[in-house]
């Protein structure tokens, strides 16, 4: 087969490709668009994974080469098309970047028309075949505020091997010479870069127009020895992609995520799955409120009241039990009230503070132990409630608490020894409030 007719096969087999996805892409038209939508949007799912769409695509293209590419320096400066080829694999693999391996066959005419090229040559006639691994990004879609998207403009980059052979070159002034290198390919690194639009036909057909750059990292694809400018050569194309897997599956390609995600807000499994956490929350804020529910408004929940229905106004402990306080141990003299010395000093619940009740006995106190001089040791005591370690750390500030008190009345600091016994030694039972009031204290030992 010759170029001619090459080049006339695979020009019929591209119209034919185009005519038979026209054809698809009307069918595909004529189906209820409600209907697509709904089968589609009750399966794919924003983090359903992968599995849920068809991501295998496969694609041909025609179109034309020249060895004239912008913003370089260029071996030739007059436009001379030739026909280049493709095929590609691709997976999508997110909504906007996928995997593509590219073959790229074809012929490269360049021709400078002053005669004047500055590597010495004046046409030059190269054929080669390629093979590249591209990176492909979607930029941006006109249609991605519908619910499908239509046309999308991409972007690509990646790397390769070009195999080519330089058949034929003009020298300035001279007759067209063959190729010194002879029959021999030369194998070169290169990097295709590009960009291009797809057009939806149908979910599963697609077409493709784009333009691409390959930068080959060599110096004899257009002229011999054009060092230090590496080749290069453009590939303006046309194509048809087709996308493998079922029709119950989305093609990844055209989904588009604002729309996905909207959906699945309305996923009746979604749906069912925040009425059963607004259940829940309910059933917590209602275990809450009983917990703080004080029907006689002591101040204790009745989860842990032990004395409900205590009278309005009554000082309670923690279990919601009255507090009974013991009457202060004092005698009448003079028309005043008078403490009797070292009586036990009484105190609250958890409190080391010294009630004014107190301050008639310790005052007594005082004033004999200034009188004696003599000695006193003053203990402290506490109740049950609460940890050993706690009430002993209790005991000691409430005997510090008196000794404080009889140091700044005059007594010599010296003469007063505390001692802390926690709830320990107690004179009642401290299973009945009443107990453990009289055990909240601190006596003396002289």
């Amino acid at each position: 087969m010759n170029y001619s007719t090459l080049k006339k096969t695979v020009a019929l087999s591209f119209a034919s490709l185009m005519v038979v996805g026209m054809a698809n892409a009307q069918t595909d038209s004529t189906k209820t668009t409600t209907t697509t939508m709904s089968s589609e949007t009750s399966t794919a799912k924003v983090f359903g994974g992968i599995g849920q769409y068809n991501t295998f695509s496969i694609g041909v293209s025609a179109g034309i080469t020249d060895g004239l590419v912008p913003f370089t320096i260029n071996t030739t400066n007059k436009f001379k098309a030739d026909l280049g080829y493709g095929v590609y694999l691709r997976q999508q693999l997110s909504h906007t970047f996928s995997l593509q391996l590219d073959y790229l066959g074809g012929k490269v005419h360049g021709i400078d028309k002053d005669g004047t090229e500055k590597f010495g040559y004046t046409e030059y006639k190269t054929s080669f075949n390629s093979a590249a691994l591209s990176g492909v990004f979607n930029i941006a879609s006109v249609s991605f505020l519908h619910r499908k998207n239509s046309v999308n403009f991409y972007g690509s980059a990646g790397l390769g091997l070009d195999m080519y052979k330089v058949k034929e070159n003009t020298p300035v002034g001279g007759s067209p010479v063959t190729n010194p290198w002879g029959d021999k390919t030369i194998k070169e690194l290169f990097a295709p870069v590009g960009a291009g639009v797809k057009f939806r036909l149908s979910d599963a057909l697609a077409l493709n127009l784009g333009y691409t750059i390959s930068f080959v990292q060599g110096y004899n694809f257009g002229a011999i020895h054009t060092y230090p400018q590496f080749s290069h050569y453009s590939y303006t194309y046309g194509g048809l992609e087709y996308t493998f897997g079922p029709k119950t599956k989305q093609n990844l390609t055209w989904v588009n995520p604002v729309a996905q995600m909207y959906d699945e807000l309305y996923d009746a499994a979604l749906r069912q799955e925040v009425e059963a956490l607004k259940g829940r929350v309910t059933n917590v804020e209602t275990a809450v409120n009983d917990l703080k529910k004080d029907s006689d408004g002591d101040g204790v929940a009745d989860q842990f009241d032990k004395c409900p229905g205590t009278a309005a106004g009554s000082v309670v402990d923690g279990s919601g039990c009255v507090i009974v306080f013991p009457k202060p141990d004092s005698t009448l003299a003079g028309g005043k009230v008078v403490g009797t010395a070292y009586s036990n000093i009484q105190f609250e619940f958890d409190s080391s503070v010294l009630r004014t009740s107190s301050y008639p006995v310790l005052d007594a106190t005082s004033a004999d132990l200034r009188a004696s001089g003599a000695k006193v040791e003053v203990d402290g005591f506490a109740s049950s409630e609460g940890t050993a370690a706690h009430n002993l750390s209790l005991s000691k500030d409430r005997a510090n608490s008196v000794k404080t008190y009889l140091v700044n009345s005059g007594v010599d600091a010296k003469k007063v020894k505390i001692k802390g016994y926690g709830e320990t030694m107690p004179i009642a039972d401290n299973s009945t409030e009443e107990g453990r009031v009289l055990n909240r204290r601190v006596q003396f030992k002289k």
